[in-house]
């Protein structure tokens, strides 16, 4: 396993590029997977507005003006938040690529950069407001494309995503919470999915009624990014070994899986980012030197393969489903089934209502699959049509 991209370079290549240490691979295949999606979510938007079902919006833009003080003062504080963390780094750049999320998450700093580059910024939205000023500013209309917001929905997403995974983890863990609560709310491990799910959702949907995207379509051009993103995502579960693994897996690999390495059906996650388990001999390059004992179902591969080959079913559907909303519903379905199903070898929180134990994502997922078939229900019999 590999914390971070660092011991993954070293171990794959050869090579030794201490500072790749503060690149954690959790955070890497997050990153990547935010990347991949937005690029399939603006191909599809493309599409859909080429066939005419979504168009772009006009929007005015002032131009000309000189800079406002709310502009300066936000460059400002921009500035002051990169420099007062940056030069603080810089300085301390070994300790950071020891413990990277504790530098970006503490709140210590350099204040004599932050206040640097607080000025510079500043300063050069000054000089660019100059370049551009008119002696009488003008209204300008601009059009705007659906898929000239993928950037700024990914923005959103990412952040909503952050928080609700945050706040869900933390309603399941709330003994932890209770105990830690700066920690549990500040660290980046401890993640639930649908939390992220959920919220982001939410805001997406109020930001394409903003502005002026027809949601049905927005939702449904988004479905087969949602899935591949995920798949991505748990590439970095699983390689970082973050403690989104199965149950203890003692059992003889079956004859069937012969073919592929004896991981694929049983894996002890040496090195992984929590320091989970007992020890390993010899360890001496790695922070992390914990494996656990047994050996688990190795949860975030199997999810890894089933939402690839889920992206390839919504991205043939994408051009055949025609009533807007309905591929959404779809989505909704096959991520309710998957994750339904995967909880059944996984490690969660169970609760208990009557006679009836289960975790909040059985709960979650199975509150999805309901939606889904309500969903394809109304879309359909509705027919309503966006353009």
């Amino acid at each position: 396993m590999y914390p971070s991209i660092y011991y993954a370079i070293k171990d794959l290549f050869g090579l030794d590029f201490p500072f790749l240490k503060m690149i954690q691979s959790f955070g890497f295949f997050v990153a990547l997977a935010f990347l991949v999606a937005a690029y399939f979510w603006t191909k599809e938007l493309q599409r859909k507005e080429k066939e005419g079902l979504l168009s772009s919006s006009t929007i005015k833009t002032l131009k000309g003006a000189r800079a406002t003080p709310s502009e300066l003062i936000t460059s400002a504080i921009f500035g002051f938040l990169i420099g007062y963390k940056l030069i603080y780094i810089l300085l301390n750049f070994s300790a950071f690529t020891e413990n990277t999320q504790g530098f970006l998450l503490s709140v210590k700093g350099n204040l004599i950069g932050g206040l640097f580059l607080a000025a510079i910024s500043s300063y050069l939205k000054y000089r660019e407001k100059e370049k551009t000023k008119l002696e009488k500013p003008i209204w300008v209309e601009e059009q705007l494309h659906p898929y000239q917001h993928v950037g700024n929905m990914t923005l959103i997403a990412a952040f909503a995503g952050i928080l609700g995974a945050k706040l869900f983890h933390n309603l399941e863990n709330w003994d932890e919470f209770i105990a830690d609560p700066i920690d549990a709310l500040l660290s980046f491990s401890g993640l639930t999915m649908y939390g992220g799910l959920i919220l982001a959702a939410a805001v997406l949907i109020y930001y394409g009624y903003k502005n002026n995207i027809a949601v049905p379509h927005l939702i449904d051009s988004s479905a087969p990014s949602l899935m591949l993103g995920y798949a991505i995502g748990r590439i970095g579960c699983h390689v970082s070994g973050d403690g989104d693994w199965g149950i203890d897996n003692i059992s003889e690999k079956p004859k069937w899986l012969n073919w592929a390495p004896d991981w694929v059906w049983s894996y002890d996650y040496p090195n992984n980012v929590n320091s989970v388990g007992e020890p390993i001999a010899n360890c001496l390059d790695l922070k992390y030197c914990n494996h656990l004992v047994p050996n688990v179902f190795p949860t975030p591969f199997y999810e890894t393969i089933m939402c690839i080959l889920l992206f390839f079913v919504l991205y043939y559907l994408r051009k055949r489903i025609t009533t807007p909303g309905v591929l959404f519903s779809i989505y909704l379905i096959f991520n309710g089934v998957e994750r339904f199903f995967i909880e059944k070898i996984r490690i969660n929180t169970n609760y208990h209502l009557g006679g009836f134990a289960f975790t909040q994502a059985e709960l979650i997922s199975s509150l999805l699959l309901i939606f889904g078939i309500i969903g394809i229900w109304y879309f359909k019999k509705k027919k309503i049509k966006y353009n």
